[in-house]
């Protein structure tokens, strides 16, 4: 990994711990200047200024087309749901959209049994697809990237982890929606988020769920992640709510910092973003993920655990506890 990249991973802190019957979030503060300002999807579309949709009158699954008319660019997050037009889909991968641009996004179907229009161009749902499936999701794109370069899923398991959460919740949805699950279960979602609030200076979120570690994600421009927040916290919630809302399973802040300093020590390898900038990939023992990198700066980060690798074999997070003592260093 670059060096500069990896001292701007060190920058990252962990807050107190917050805990919610069986969910433990760590809230994330940033010391690294974001390399830019920029506006998210919800408020670029509640000011009119990017419109989203199907690439032609006959549409294409794997990619939609965004046109921004703002004068700053626009984030779209990794598993951001957009809905409407011939199906509702989400994000592969984290877009920076240039400003006064049109682009052409790579994205995945989250509803199986409709592709007839519901409307010309898409609003956003208000979702973020859960980590559970937004892992496997992830976990195919990268390995799209290694052997083509192309931001690719494998939508068929893309829709089995859809059906999987489906038939978890007991929701019956006339087109295999994602967004029929969400709102099927989004007032006990509700009573578990509103234990989660965003703190000042915050910028980031490290999820674990029945002890178990979910993932995390970082937006470095606290003005976007303040926008964030709240979807991010109910994405992370859906899985808890999905394993039936237990108590217990507090994860303890020497595991949570074993995971974020696992990052240093994964392998990258770096691609030409969608938009802006560069996406980069990680790869290390029990632990994948990607960032978006735009002027040598950090705009968001997602890590996630690799199928519970290290999880299953050394309990919990402590696999990844006991292999980073030996090279904690302290923040700088």
């Amino acid at each position: 990994m670059e060096e500069t990249l990896q001292k701007k991973l060190q920058t990252i802190e962990l807050g107190e711990r917050q805990q919610f019957r069986n969910v433990s979030l760590y809230p994330l503060f940033g010391k690294a200047k974001p390399p830019v300002e920029h506006f998210v999807l919800r408020e670029a579309m509640e000011k009119g200024l990017i419109t989203i949709s199907e690439v032609s009158e006959s549409g294409h699954v794997p990619e939609l087309k965004v046109a921004n008319n703002a004068d700053r660019p626009v984030l779209i997050l990794d598993g951001e749901e957009l809905f409407g037009a011939k199906q509702n889909r989400v994000l592969n991968t984290t877009v920076l959209l240039k400003m006064k641009s049109v682009t052409i996004i790579p994205v995945s179907c989250t509803e199986q049994g409709r592709w007839t229009y519901h409307s010309k161009t898409f609003t956003e749902s208000g979702i973020i697809m859960s980590p559970n499936i937004r892992r496997v999701k992830n976990r195919s794109v990268q390995e799209s990237l290694r052997s083509s370069s192309e931001f690719r899923s494998d939508q068929g398991a893309v829709w089995g982890g859809i059906h999987e959460q489906a038939a978890a919740m007991s929701v019956q949805s006339p087109t295999y929606a994602m967004r029929d699950i969400h709102d099927r279960v989004k007032d006990d979602v509700g009573n578990y988020a509103e234990h989660f609030p965003c703190i000042d200076r915050q910028c980031g979120l490290l999820v674990a769920i029945d002890g178990v570690l979910a993932g995390l994600d970082l937006v470095t421009y606290i003005p976007a992640y303040k926008l964030l927040h709240d979807k991010l916290v109910r994405s992370y919630v859906m899985d808890a709510v999905t394993k039936g809302g237990g108590k217990g399973g507090e994860t303890d802040r020497a595991d949570a910092q074993a995971f974020l300093d696992a990052i240093g020590e994964c392998e990258a390898s770096e691609y030409p973003s969608v938009g802006h900038g560069r996406d980069v990939r990680f790869e290390g023992r029990g632990i994948f993920g990607s960032a978006l990198l735009y002027r040598s700066g950090l705009v968001h980060l997602a890590m996630f655990p690799d199928n519970g690798n290290a999880q299953h074999e050394d309990g919990g997070m402590q696999g990844y506890q006991r292999r980073a003592n030996h090279r904690r260093r302290p923040l700088h």
